[in-house]
């Protein structure tokens, strides 16, 4: 089932939103939490339903239909790997409709003993992403009556892998320091381009991976914050922020951390972009009720009473929602997980040169953004901001 634009769209939209209220390291994965919240709105009523409508960016009668449409669509990619699973205290009657539209193998059940269920879910977090995740990011406890939850992991090899070698930016935050330096050179210009948005420019390289998945590594000017950098690039990519890739643009400096110029070689060459930046490994773990407006969970977190009548005729309100991701970046590919939870409780001298060749150089020696990226949808699965590089060893 292909993922249609609209869903994608709506995605994205919670993507940049998020980014804008996002400081410091940082990577979530807004794909991972979309299909929970829309499951929720289906089943909520009242300011619930409202709100999580509001916040997936799609009517709440539509919502099941495209978290169904969205999880069928990323289980087909070759890249990922995704579940949805759904934990009821036995005593907890759901209603048939809303059960129906879960996937099938999605089901199961919580024994009363939070230890036993704890190990029963840390067990599922760390097989559906193949151990990155190793925890269930909620916890489980007495009151529990249900907890619903996403998985969500991918892995990708470049089709061109990068050299590693020491970096040592000469300035900025990094300056001094001695990083894991990735770099490699291209003839495909169009790899790169500058974004332009209201708070400034973002130079954004495409690193392509083998199985349709694409890291977008985006930095901003020194003014920009992250959360502006990495909402730059989630805007890019429908064309709400224009952008100019690399064959078009003017020679001398092009964008942050980008320049364009001409140098004398022995022979004809073709152009070239040549890109360096340092490998990194990010971990993140999110209170979403830390940011409940963002995610219409304001009504639905009040427990003097219940909110989602549709899922069941107990009264249920969410008691927790928290997200654990990772992503890891460097010579040979990429690879990242997010485990969404939602628990409801009650409530040398060269020759002589005689020709010149175009050389784009892109260089990300200061903090940066990233993009994981479906190809084919252009659906953003992760986002993420670097401030700590590792270090060469």
């Amino acid at each position: 089932m292909p993922i249609t634009g609209a869903t994608t769209q709506a995605v994205n939209g919670l993507t940049a939103r998020w980014a804008g209220v996002s400081s410091g390291e940082t990577v979530f994965s807004a794909a991972g939490v979309w299909p929970l919240l829309a499951f929720l709105a289906d089943g909520a009523g009242g300011p619930a339903r409202a709100e999580l409508a509001r916040a997936l960016g799609v009517p709440a009668e539509q919502a099941a239909a495209a978290a169904r449409e969205l999880l069928a669509g990323l289980a087909e990619s070759e890249a990922l790997d995704s579940a949805l699973g759904l934990w009821t205290r036995r005593t907890l009657e759901l209603r048939e409709e809303w059960e129906a539209g879960l996937p099938t193998d999605a089901l199961g059940a919580l024994t009363g003993d939070p230890a036993l269920d704890q190990r029963e879910m840390d067990a599922w977090a760390a097989k559906r992403t193949g151990g990155l995740i190793e925890r269930m990011p909620v916890e489980v406890r007495d009151d529990t009556e249900l907890v619903l939850a996403s998985a969500l992991a991918l892995r990708t090899t470049w089709l061109r892998p990068f050299e590693v070698r020491p970096v040592r930016p000469s300035a900025g935050p990094w300056q001094g320091r001695t990083l894991r330096g990735l770099s490699r050179g291209s003839v495909r210009l169009d790899r790169v381009g500058v974004v332009t948005a209201p708070e400034g420019r973002v130079t954004e390289v495409k690193v392509l991976g083998d199985n349709g998945v694409d890291i977008h590594l985006l930095l901003g000017d020194e003014q920009m914050t992250p959360g502006q950098v990495m909402a730059a690039g989630a805007a890019a990519l429908d064309g709400t922020c224009p952008a100019v890739r690399g064959s078009l643009l003017p020679h001398g400096p092009a964008g942050p951390g980008l320049r364009v110029e001409e140098r004398p070689c022995v022979g004809p060459q073709q152009p070239t972009l040549e890109v360096t930046t340092a490998a990194f490994e990010v971990r993140a773990h999110h209170d979403l009720l830390d940011l409940h407006g963002l995610f219409g969970l304001t009504a639905a977190r009040d427990a003097r009473q219940g909110h989602f009548a549709g899922i069941s005729p107990t009264s249920l309100a969410v008691g927790s929602a928290r997200q654990s991701v990772l992503a890891r970046f460097d010579a040979l590919g990429f690879e990242a997980a997010a485990v969404t939870a939602v628990a409801a409780a009650p409530g040398g001298p060269p020759p002589t040169p005689r020709y010149t060749s175009t050389v784009v150089t892109a260089t990300f020696d200061r903090p940066f953004a990233f993009l994981a990226v479906h190809r084919e949808t252009r659906l953003a699965l992760t986002a993420g901001w670097v401030t700590e590089p590792a270090p060469f060893r």
